[in-house]
């Protein structure tokens, strides 16, 4: 199950816009992944959205009446994605900004958009105190 971060510019985004992009980000991610729609599928997808203070592009700090450049890390677990999936993944992430975006043509421009896919090791995620590994995962979204 995924774990997205969103990095943006703070202020950058209204309310609206957060709502937009926080309502199907996770959800498309998961559609990519393949996992099952399920309450306790959902239950462990999550989304933070992270308001950076200053942002720099080449050494240069971007003004804060520029249009929003975002970062988007998506933690998954290893050997749960191949080539097909993670490029899956980047192209929903980046139509689910462009959709919430006034100017959607720019997120064709390497400048606008980042999308991290970090796969966790096996023996790396953690939850009620415990190690949860691969099968612990299955085992829950598949009996929600």
């Amino acid at each position: 199950m995924p774990f997205v971060e969103l990095f943006v510019p703070k202020g950058s985004l209204d309310t609206e816009h957060r709502e937009k992009i926080g309502g199907r980000l996770v959800s498309e991610v998961m559609l990519a992944e393949g996992a099952p729609d399920t309450e306790a599928a959902r239950s462990i997808s999550w989304l933070v959205v992270n308001e950076i203070d200053a942002w720099f592009v080449g050494g240069q700090q971007v003004p804060a009446d520029d249009k929003p450049r975002y970062v988007v890390r998506v933690g998954v677990p290893a050997g749960s994605m191949n080539d097909d999936k993670r490029r899956d993944i980047v192209e929903r992430v980046t139509r689910v900004l462009a959709d919430a975006d006034e100017d959607p043509a720019r997120f064709t421009e390497a400048a606008t958009a980042w999308v991290h896919i970090n796969e966790i090791p096996e023996g790396n995620w953690g939850a009620r105190g415990q190690v949860v590994r691969t099968e612990d995962i299955i085992a829950l979204v598949s009996a929600g």
